[in-house]
């Protein structure tokens, strides 16, 4: 069996999805992907089942809030691993901060039910089709997701603090 290389993996992700990847780079030779939010269900699926590539391990499941990027406020990020042939791949969604909604991948894999909640949990990212979405280390009071960093970092009312010595 020949190795399997980052060209090889974009070939083929290319040729079976065309123009669903957006963008790809190499960050110190781990490939990454841009795919469009509604093609990442099919895509992963593909890449668990296909012959080839052979990607049958989640490694991770995350988020990461870019409040700057209007429309694209939340990454969600996907490291799917290739034990035979040693090749990991991230694949990469935005999402906007109105409708941060993207499709489960529980179906595909067992692992992605944790990781999925705890990204609803930090980000609230919406798992279409989860069966469990619901807070896994938060307070189910909490009406915020913490790693969006919409909340006060300090409480303004308090005055035992004088601003003159912190900068402000």
């Amino acid at each position: 069996m020949s190795k399997l290389t980052n060209e090889t993996v974009l070939t083929r992700l290319q040729d079976k999805f065309g123009d669903a990847i957006l963008k790809y780079e190499e960050p110190y030779g781990f490939l990454t992907i841009e795919v469009p939010a509604e093609k990442t269900h099919n895509l992963i699926s593909w890449l668990k089942t296909d012959e080839v590539l052979k990607m049958s391990f989640l490694t991770l499941l995350g988020a990461v809030h870019y409040p700057n990027d209007k429309g694209r406020e939340i990454c969600v990020n996907y490291h799917i691993h290739s034990f035979i042939h040693n090749v990991r791949l991230r694949i990469r969604a935005f999402l906007p901060i109105e409708n941060p909604a993207i499709q489960s991948i529980t179906d595909i894999y067992m692992g992605a039910n944790w990781l999925e909640r705890e990204t609803y949990d930090f980000f609230g990212v919406i798992f279409e089709g989860h069966p469990n979405l619901t807070r896994i280390l938060n307070e189910d009071s909490m009406d915020y997701f913490p790693m969006r960093k919409q909340y006060h970092l300090e409480d303004a009312t308090r005055e035992d603090k004088d601003d003159r010595y912190f900068g402000r």
